[in-house]
Parts: structure tokens; sequence; C-alpha cells
């Protein structure tokens, strides 16, 4: 397959209906801030395995707890935006969690398992 044959069939698969409906510009920046530092996490993580054969030092962690700080502070925005409060969410997290344990569900895929 020639790279100018793959570009028109993907292409063709694109899409344009996406509608943002009630959200709010506001809420969509925090949305993909959110996604953004969580993609800074993950990239560092990746040159630890690259560049530091997995070795993880302490000026990594305080590196890592930094980035998750920023994560945390966009999950506080998203939620406010949301109408709920992060008591709720860590709340709902915890039940969740804890009704997976005891339906021996904590390993898996999916949602609603």
């Amino acid at each position: 397959m020639q790279i100018n044959d793959y570009s028109k069939q993907a292409i063709s698969t694109l899409t344009a209906k996406h509608e943002y409906g009630n959200i709010s510009a506001e809420l969509m920046a925090q949305i993909l801030g959110l996604v953004g530092e969580s993609g800074e996490v993950a990239e560092k993580f990746k040159k630890i395995l690259r560049d530091k054969a997995g070795e993880l030092s302490e000026a990594d962690k305080t590196e890592l707890l930094k980035e998750l700080g920023d994560i945390l502070w966009y999950v506080n925005s998203v939620t406010y935006l949301l109408g709920g409060n992060l008591e709720d969410v860590a709340k709902g997290n915890i039940d969740k969690l804890a009704s997976r344990k005891a339906r021996g569900m904590l390993s898996g895929s999916g949602d609603n398992r």
C-alpha cells in the first residue's frame, strides 16, 4: 500500500459529527488540560524506562508527584464544572472498587464489571 492510498482510505472514515451541545469552552479546556497532564506523566515514565533502564530516582518521583498535583487540579476543576465535588468522586470510586473486589472483578476490563 502506498501512503497516499492509506491517506485517502483513512480520511474516508473521518466524521464531522462532533456536536458540542452545552459543553462550554471552559469545560473543554479543562478536559484537554487533564489529558495533557496525564500524557506528561506517561511521557516521564517512558523516558525512565527508555533512558534510565527503569530506575526511578528520587528526582523522578518528585517530578512525577508535581505532575500528579497538576492532574489533581484538573480533576478538581472538571468535577466543579460538572457540578460535583471531590468527596463524592472519591466515595463513588471507593464504592465501585469495593463492589468489584467483593465480586472478584478487580481484574479484567470494562467500566461496568
